[in-house]
């Protein structure tokens, strides 16, 4: 996939800058997405510069139709799209389900799964051979907590994140013979930003005592996953969804 244009939604922090990085070292022009933190966008595009990379930071909040069209229109005055990485996302703070506001609710689902849906959208527009494009690869964030549920604290965000699995499978069957290889893994606990802005700094420090391995995972170890997906080494890989878990299959 060199010498080709990829977007990452929510590239300035977490595993999405670390995405950003990798596939930027291999020679892709990477357009670092982000919502609302522009210094830390700014850092990821200048790490990739530096290293002779090619990046661009387009501030985008992936909920809004416009801004995702914006996104793309800006993506293709960059040259040809070529991949796409869903990994914008937000969670909330640990609550249960008959104490969320429709609030809540509304910003889970337009961030999580419309998101994802309007940028798969936008993507398949330019790269399905139908369409005239080249081909390409879509590869969505899910969660473990898509299996786990996660009662009494993100049972909305981890229903999105099933919602994420499901379309991860049915986009992947919809544009099989168009070139486009649609894909998804699923994190564990993976130490990041997330869960201090869901209101629980130490829930990593928390649970890993409770991991098969005992420890929790980092975004180089996820966006690795990623990286592979998006590359011709899984050239016969699509409607799968890696679990990047570190063997996590227990409620916490």
């Amino acid at each position: 996939m060199s010498d080709s244009v990829v977007i990452v939604t929510g590239g300035s922090r977490g595993i999405g800058a670390s995405v950003c990085r990798k596939l930027g070292a291999l020679g892709h022009t990477v357009i670092v997405n982000y919502a609302g933190n522009e210094a830390a966008a700014t850092d990821v595009v200048t790490t990739i510069e530096s290293a002779g990379g090619a990046a661009t930071a387009v501030q985008a909040d992936v909920g809004s139709e416009q801004d995702v069209i914006r996104l793309f229109e800006t993506a293709d005055t960059l040259g040809t799209l070529k991949g796409l990485v869903n990994n914008a996302g937000v969670v909330d703070r640990a609550m249960r389900v008959e104490d969320m506001l429709l609030d809540r609710l509304t910003r889970m689902v337009n961030i999580n799964l419309i998101g994802t849906f309007l940028c798969a959208r936008e993507a398949v527009r330019r790269m399905s051979t139908k369409n005239g494009g080249q081909g390409g690869t879509i590869v969505n964030l899910g969660s473990a907590a898509s299996k786990l549920g996660s009662p009494g604290m993100y049972v909305d965000y981890a229903a999105t994140k099933g919602a994420i699995d499901t379309m991860t499978v049915g986009l992947a069957g919809e544009v099989a013979l168009e070139g486009i290889r649609v894909n998804a893994v699923r994190p564990g606990i993976i130490d990041t930003e997330i869960h201090a802005s869901g209101g629980a700094p130490d829930r990593v420090e928390k649970l890993q005592s409770q991991l098969p391995m005992k420890r929790a995972g980092t975004a180089d170890e996820v966006a690795e996953a990623i990286v592979w997906l998006m590359s011709d080494q899984s050239s016969y890989t699509t409607g799968a969804i890696l679990d990047v878990s570190g063997g996590r299959a227990i409620l916490p």
